[in-house]
């Protein structure tokens, strides 16, 4: 669901772009300038990854800053003679990137830029990037863990037998999966692998995304259909799609009341897609037999002092993971290594791999 940006395209960003394409980019004179980077925020425990890729990359010529902000307050004087920012969980709206004197570069660790204004950012020249497939294997792994744990009442038994109560009926009712069909929404990398996993268990992928082709639907052996098609007919919904305008609350009121009864919902996308509240009243109707969440409403990520006082932890057929699909040591290295190498190719006038922007460059 890509985002078409509109507004202005200014001199500095068409500038620096046209000389990228002509190869007459006077590195000389830039790698001269004393670069700053300012890593909004981490929860890495440390930056070194990416202050070792820039200085590989422009050696004392870079000067890496390492905050934690929470807030735009706390971000926007730093980020005023910065060059470049690289974002985890950090809001950076228009404010702070109007502020901003000397941008180039908003680089995001994920794939989603939803925290970040790009078109602010098209309209004062700086390029966005992001990091779209580092972790689509991940997800994917733990989109399918979800759903297989509330099928098969994983949590509930555990819980009992922690208790002292020993019995298989300790989770009834428990259905088989096989013939089960599973809607898919969003069919980018990680809606693909899902839907891989998913096919060795007997289930059925049911697909819903704006740009499905009859030819990509063969390929993966998946039915294409609409949203409410999906909605009506699908035992399994899985949420992999981005967030926009157009899928926030994607799954409310209106929505939950189409689903087939007793449905399971596996989130591993962004926590806003779901009415939070919506959702509530579909468990306790019984609606909703499970759900299965590695973000929620309010995104605990971005928030400094958080506690979880939800409704969602009181029930047994939800599981609340902290954001953290996208996890394994090797996908954080990769996503850390690439956000800091696309800030270095810019800073030394190289195009940028993965710029999100890429529609107002090229509409110039």
């Amino acid at each position: 669901m890509p985002q078409i940006f509109k507004g202005g395209f200014s001199s500095q960003l068409e500038k620096i772009w046209a000389q990228i394409r002509l190869g007459v980019f006077d590195r000389g004179e830039e790698m001269a300038k004393k670069y700053k980077v300012i890593i909004t925020d981490y929860d890495f425990g440390n930056i070194d990854v990416e202050t070792n890729v820039l200085k590989d990359a422009l050696g004392d010529a870079v000067e890496v800053v390492g905050l934690n902000a929470k807030s735009e307050e706390e971000l926007i004087g730093p980020a005023k003679d910065a060059d470049a920012l690289i974002v985890q969980y950090s809001h950076v709206g228009r404010r702070i990137i109007e502020e901003m004197q000397k941008g180039k570069i908003i680089a995001r660790y994920g794939s989603g830029v939803d925290i970040v204004d790009v078109e602010a950012a098209s309209e004062r020249g700086i390029m966005v990037t992001n990091v779209p497939d580092y972790c689509h294997q991940e997800v994917a792994d733990h989109a399918v863990t979800l759903l297989l744990t509330l099928i098969k009442k994983i949590k509930v038994y555990d819980n009992r037998v922690r208790t002292g109560e020993w019995r298989w009926q300790s989770a009834k009712p428990i259905y088989r999966m096989q013939g089960k069909s599973v809607g898919i929404v969003g069919f980018g990398r990680i809606g693909m692998e899902i839907a891989k996993r998913v096919q060795g268990f007997g289930i059925k992928p049911l697909v819903y995304t704006p740009r499905m082709t009859p030819e990509r639907a063969k390929e993966y052996q998946v039915e294409s259909v609409s949203f409410e098609t999906l909605l009506r007919e699908s035992d399994y919904i899985i949420l992999q799609a981005p967030l926009t305008s157009e899928t926030l609350h994607l799954l409310s009121d209106r929505e939950f009341a189409m689903m087939k009864d007793q449905v399971i919902l596996v989130n591993t996308a962004r926590g806003p897609m779901i009415d939070e509240a919506a959702l509530i009243r579909a468990l306790e109707s019984g609606k909703v037999a499970g759900a299965g969440l590695d973000d929620i409403e309010e995104e605990p990520a971005k928030r400094r002092d958080w506690k979880p006082d939800s409704k969602l932890f009181n029930f047994e057929n939800v599981i609340v993971t902290p954001h953290a699909a996208y996890y394994s040591e090797e996908s954080i290295i990769e996503s850390r290594r690439r956000a800091a190498e696309e800030v270095a190719r810019v800073l030394k006038g190289e195009a940028p791999h993965h710029l999100v922007n890429q529609a107002t460059i090229h509409s110039k």
